[in-house]
């Protein structure tokens, strides 16, 4: 997958992250923002391998 169409997507995702992700990771308490960016890393994961499938078919 192109460097851009990387970007593209994590960007995507992010516009499409729930409220409670990105006040979680401002958060000032260590456990909130882990399990932020778990759950971010989750997403984009996810979608990264949704995406690679869809490119192999």
């Amino acid at each position: 997958m192109p460097h851009n169409a990387i970007t593209s997507l994590v960007t995507e995702i992010l516009a499409r992250a729930p409220d409670w992700i990105r006040k979680d990771l401002a958060a000032k308490d260590p456990l909130s923002r882990t399990r932020a960016e778990e759950a971010l890393a989750a997403l984009i994961g996810a979608a990264l391998s949704k995406d690679e499938g869809t490119a192999r078919s």
